[in-house]
């Protein structure tokens, strides 16, 4: 397992566990992530992760992309 912000770029990955309070937890559940859902890197800009994520492009910053576990 390892945080999503270090997945390759192009390579599906499943959602493992996510982390952070709960707070955390329900935004990035409303944003699509979910433990067992599919998330695809597609480009890293900065301090941003940008993924696809139930057929939809989301940016979030690489702290959020750390509390993600694949």
């Amino acid at each position: 397992m390892m945080p999503l912000c270090f997945a390759d770029k192009g390579e599906e990955v499943t959602v493992m566990k996510i982390g952070g309070t709960p707070e955390i937890r329900k935004h990035l559940e409303d944003l699509g992530f979910t433990v067992g859902g599919g998330v695809t890197v597609i480009n890293s800009l900065g301090n941003n992760v940008i993924v696809k994520v139930k057929e939809s492009r989301v940016a979030i910053s690489d702290e959020l992309a750390r509390r993600i576990m694949v």
